[in-house]
């Protein structure tokens, strides 16, 4: 049987993926872990909300905002501390640190004041 093209093309595209993925340092490769880990929990919150039902409305806001807005501070992470990213090159991988985590307290200062 002769695969298509599409098919192949999709293969290939895969593999060449998978291969330059693979020279990823590994502190990219755990914010990636971590971005992953933020979406997935986030889209649990809406499936458990589409299931039961979304009685203190709040709070789900408050778990859903919380995730995605993790994911996003951790992008921004992952792109100041690439190295090949030559926009922040001058900055040192310490203050990109320190800039997510006071960033990721504001941001759950007010989604706990948002939970009321």
């Amino acid at each position: 049987m002769v695969k298509s093209s599409a098919i192949t093309d999709a293969e290939a595209l895969l593999h060449s993926l998978r291969s330059a993925y693979t020279a990823t340092p590994t502190n990219l490769k755990i914010i990636d872990v971590y971005v992953l880990f933020a979406l997935f929990t986030g889209v649990i919150q809406v499936v458990y909300m589409a299931i039961v039902g979304s009685f203190p409305f709040n709070s789900f806001l408050s778990g859903v905002l919380s995730c995605i807005g993790t994911a996003v501070l951790a992008v921004c992470l992952r792109i100041q501390v690439n190295k090949e990213n030559k926009e922040f090159k001058d900055l040192p991988p310490e203050r990109a640190y320190a800039d997510f985590s006071l960033c990721n307290l504001v941001l759950h200062l007010v989604i706990m004041n948002f939970l009321g």
